[in-house]
């Protein structure tokens, strides 16, 4: 079965920094685009990054580009989001999807699959 597995969330300074990563398992990870996505307390949930399947292209929303970096390494199964230049409007549970297909989609909806999501504090 599916599963994603989400770790590295924590507490950070503002102007801090975290690595996310997510271990894939259950699926052909190197056939599937990949997202990040957040939810802060009392909000919906905000497509935050995407790539595509084979990495070579990478997707933000505008809340967090030239500050977030989405990679992913197919040999290990695994997406990374590197965090940098944290502000305190970042913190939010955040969550590793799996999209439907080869091609990153900003909608939620078009993801079929999600783990349980690491919380990212930012606070001085």
């Amino acid at each position: 079965q599916v599963q994603l597995v989400e770790s590295g969330g924590g507490l950070a300074q503002p102007g801090g920094s975290l690595r996310l990563s997510c271990a894939a398992s259950g699926f052909t990870f190197s056939s599937y685009a990949m997202s990040w996505a957040r939810q802060a307390p009392g909000k919906g949930l905000e497509w935050v990054s995407g790539i595509s399947s084979d990495g070579s292209d990478t997707y933000y929303a505008d809340s967090v580009k030239g500050r977030f970096t989405i990679s992913r390494d197919n040999a290990k199964n695994t997406l990374y989001l590197q965090m940098n230049s944290l502000k305190p409007e970042d913190t939010a549970l955040y969550y590793c999807l799996k999209a439907k297909g080869v091609l990153y989609s900003h909608y939620v909806d078009d993801h079929d699959y999600w783990g349980q999501g690491t919380q990212v504090t930012v606070s001085s």
